[in-house]
């Protein structure tokens, strides 16, 4: 009897021990788990609203885009969800406080709806994609991301077709190619939502789909991060 009595402390014993194990390996952080009033500060987690960009976070918490996405360990062909936790770096280190001035704070939209069939950073035919590739039907309206003002109207910039380039007074431009018609000219002021032109297609290459870029000067930006789900 003693002999079994011994045999289930062992036993109970190993298992305590087991479930100790288990209890130190640290579990997925959730909203629940972080305090509200330490979220999005310096070391801690944000949980992304619906319709936040990770520029919007950025701004928000005056941290680099770039270190937020490196951070989080999210590659240039992702975007974030509703619900999902980020960790904040340091603030004070983006300087994305005045970015918005001249458009009055507003975020960027899509040009269009469509399927995304060439994603930001991928080749192909050995030409790395610097934007989004949007698949629409042939004449689908192209509206402006952004307010600004156009600083580029041409029809044959090479393997672009048509394209536009529209100035948004903040350092951001953002292009628009391969359409089949126009509705713009440089120099002209376009706001938010506004037609632009019409899906079209560029040289050889017959498939209809908007080539849209976001850049910060002359630097491409993932779009994804930019752009609402």
């Amino acid at each position: 009897m003693r002999s079994r009595q011994s045999l289930y402390s062992g036993l109970i014993a190993i298992l305590s021990l087991f479930l100790i194990g288990c209890a130190t390996t640290a579990p997925t952080p959730s909203a629940t788990s972080i305090p509200a009033k330490t979220q999005g500060t310096a070391g801690n987690y944000y949980k992304a609203k619906k319709g936040e960009t990770l520029w919007r976070i950025a701004k928000k918490f005056n941290v680099d885009l770039e270190e937020l996405a490196k951070l989080n360990h999210i590659s240039d062909a992702a975007k974030i969800e509703t619900g999902q936790l980020l960790m904040i770096p340091p603030a004070g280190s983006g300087g994305y406080g005045d970015l918005a001035k001249t458009n009055g704070n507003e975020d960027f939209i899509w040009p269009l709806k469509g399927e995304v069939i060439g994603r930001f950073g991928e080749r192909t035919n050995n030409i790395l994609n610097k934007g989004l590739n949007i698949r629409a039907p042939y004449g689908e309206e192209v509206v402006a991301s952004r307010s600004g003002i156009v600083s580029y109207c041409g029809e044959n910039l090479k393997s672009f077709g048509r394209t536009v380039i529209i100035d948004h007074g903040d350092g951001f431009l953002t292009v628009y190619a391969r359409n089949a018609q126009l509705f713009v000219k440089t120099g002209d002021k376009v706001a938010q939502g506004v037609a632009i032109g019409k899906v079209g297609s560029a040289g050889k290459d017959k498939t209809a789909f908007l080539h849209f870029e976001i850049r910060k000067g002359h630097k491409p930006q993932n779009p994804y991060y930019y752009l609402a789900n």
